[in-house]
C-alpha cells in the first residue's frame, strides 16, 4: 500500500467510520501533532476521534502525495455550527501517520469569484512534478516574499487565472483588486517562511508562515499549465496563542 493509500484509508476509518481502535492500525505510537484541534500523540487523537458528533462527515476534494507527505483537500461537516475548508497534512512513515498539520477556515457561501473553496480539478494530473514544483518555488521567493508584483506575469497566466480564495474574483485583476482592498484595511499579504512544499504533477501545495494583520498560518494549493499557474486554492488561517502541545503550528 502507498503513502497516499495509507493516508485515505486511515483518515476514512477515524473521520468517515469515527472508529477510536484505528489509532491503533494507523497511528505511530510518537504520532507528533501541529494542530491545534488536539493534543499530542495518539490517545489524543483517539479522544478527538472519540468525541466525534453523530453526522460528522468529511467531504473530500483532492490529494497530493510526494515522497513521505500526503496532503488532503476538503470540508469538514460537524466540528462547529458551520463547515470548515481544511487542508491536513500527514507525514507517513513505516505504513503508519506519524505527524500531522492543518488549517482550517468556514466555508463562505457567496465568493467573488462564484467558484467554491473547493471545486475544480479533482486530482493532479500527468505533468513534470519538478518542474512545476520549482516554477512555484520561485514564484513564492519572488512574489510572495520578495513581494516583487513587477514579474507577476512570468508566473501566473494572463489568459485563464481561476480563483477560489473567497475575496477575490478570477483573473490578475481580480486578486490586484482583492490584494489592494485588504491592504486599506491593514491586512498585507506578508510571506516570511515556506515551510512545506507538496508537488504532485500539475498541483502544488505550499505551507507558509506569514502575516495578513496578524500572524497567520497561508496554505495556498496552486495548478500550472504551459509555465503558468493557472488556478489557486487556499486556507488562511489566525496562528493561536496557545496550542494543546508544545509542538508549534508548523
Amino acid at each position: 500500500m502507498n503513502n497516499k493509500d495509507i493516508v485515505l484509508k486511515a483518515t476514512g476509518e477515524l473521520f468517515g467510520d469515527r472508529d477510536p481502535s484505528a489509532v491503533d492500525r494507523w497511528v505511530a505510537p510518537d504520532y507528533r501533532q501541529h494542530s491545534s484541534l488536539a493534543a499530542d500523540g495518539p490517545e489524543a487523537l483517539r479522544g478527538l476521534v472519540t468525541g466525534l458528533p453523530e453526522g460528522f462527515r468529511y467531504e473530500p476534494a483532492r490529494v497530493i502525495a510526494d515522497g513521505d507527505l500526503v496532503a488532503l483537500h476538503g470540508t469538514y461537516h460537524g466540528f462547529g455550527p458551520q463547515p470548515l475548508v481544511a487542508f491536513d497534512l500527514f507525514r507517513v512513515r513505516d505504513g503508519k501517520l506519524a505527524e500531522h498539520w492543518d488549517a482550517l477556515t468556514p466555508v463562505v457561501e457567496q465568493t467573488a469569484s462564484g467558484r467554491s473553496q473547493t471545486d475544480g480539478q479533482a486530482g493532479p494530473a500527468d505533468a513534470d512534478t519538478e518542474q512545476n514544483r520549482a516554477l512555484v518555488l520561485e514564484f513564492a521567493q519572488r512574489i510572495l516574499q520578495d513581494a516583487d508584483y513587477s514579474v507577476l506575469t512570468d508566473y501566473i497566466s494572463t489568459e485563464t487565472y481561476l480563483q477560489h480564495n473567497p475575496e477575490a474574483a478570477d483573473g490578475l485583476d481580480g486578486f490586484g483588486a482583492a490584494a489592494a482592498r485588504w491592504a486599506s484595511e491593514g491586512k498585507n499579504l506578508v510571506y516570511k517562511t515556506i515551510h512545506n512544499v507538496v508537488a504532485e504533477g500539475d498541483l502544488v501545495l505550499l505551507q507558509s508562515e506569514g502575516e495578513f494583520g496578524d500572524p497567520v498560518a497561508y496554505w495556498d494549493l496552486f495548478r500550472v499549465a504551459g509555465g503558468r499557474i493557472v488556478e489557486h486554492w487556499d486556507v488562511i488561517a489566525p496562528i493561536p496563542a496557545d496550542l494543546p502541545h508544545a509542538n508549534g503550528l508548523f
